[in-house]
């Protein structure tokens, strides 16, 4: 079998400029390049050097696993590191993850890969995952996947067409940015999931929202939450560009105390395990 052909770096720069829905002229000035050399680049009359293919990839924002990607089709090595985030060189990475996770508690927290699995948590996420199927709490576990999947959260969350609409918008975004397949068919995966509620084409806040809530039964109450997302602010190493920590915090005064609650008897009953 033919092995599929290595598409050229002026083409590969090509479409993320259109993705980024830049012309010519406008890359040229941002990466203070001329159209004439910028365009031969693009059409395979010069061959760009390492530090260029570098330079119009942090001009379009590419990723690093992508930027890699164009070094190669350029004939260049890679320069970004993938390192396991249980190797030694990220052992502090994995650290401050994980004390990001325990210090957010009692509330939820996540992190995150590229393609949603999880890779920590802290032991407030249980209250999210409390009858969620088996099968879906394997891992690798896709966080998206135990949201919006019938045997997973989307029973329990009350405002489901809201927040599907979010988060399926949120990926579909991501796709856009990344260009990712993986991405694509884990977007096109949780589209075909059903749901009974009508999903908003744009989101537009309720009385007294300021951002989109997620609303989740736990029992006979009914707890709202909003989430803020973080990532590492100069990463040169693939694995920890992608990482993602999603927090979740209260909405309101009932859902902390439930929290607060909910973390104290886990506690308690793990004491009551280990004597």
């Amino acid at each position: 079998m033919a092995e599929p052909r290595q598409r050229p770096v002026g083409e590969l720069l090509r479409q993320w400029r259109e993705r980024r829905r830049l012309s010519q002229l406008e890359l040229a000035i941002q990466a203070a390049v001329s159209t004439r050399h910028l365009s031969f680049v693009e059409t395979g009359r010069a061959t760009p050097s390492r530090d260029m293919v570098l330079h119009l990839a942090d001009e379009l924002d590419v990723p690093l696993r992508e930027r890699n990607h164009l070094l190669l089709a350029a004939g260049y090595a890679p320069v970004y590191p993938e390192n396991s985030l249980d190797s030694p060189q990220l052992a502090r990475v994995r650290a401050a993850v994980r004390q990001v996770l325990t210090g957010h508690e009692p509330y939820p927290a996540v992190a995150v890969d590229r393609l949603w699995n999880l890779v920590d948590a802290n032991a407030s996420v249980a209250l999210f995952t409390t009858g969620v199927a088996a099968e879906l709490l394997a891992e690798p576990m896709n966080v998206l996947r135990v949201s919006l999947h019938p045997a997973g959260m989307a029973p329990r969350i009350v405002n489901l067409g809201e927040w599907r609409a979010h988060l399926l918008g949120r990926l579909r975004r991501q796709v856009g940015l990344t260009a990712s397949p993986e991405l694509a068919r884990l977007h096109d995966e949780l589209r075909a999931y059903p749901c009974d509620q009508p999903e908003p084409e744009v989101e537009l806040p309720g009385p007294g929202d300021v951002v989109v809530p997620l609303r989740v039964r736990h029992g006979e109450q009914e707890l709202s939450f909003f989430s803020t997302v973080s990532t590492f602010g100069t990463p040169l190493d693939i694995t920890v560009s992608e990482l993602v920590i999603e927090s979740f915090f209260p909405a309101d005064a009932a859902t902390s105390a439930v929290l607060h609650q909910f973390v104290q008897q886990n506690q308690q009953n793990q004491q009551a395990r280990a004597g």
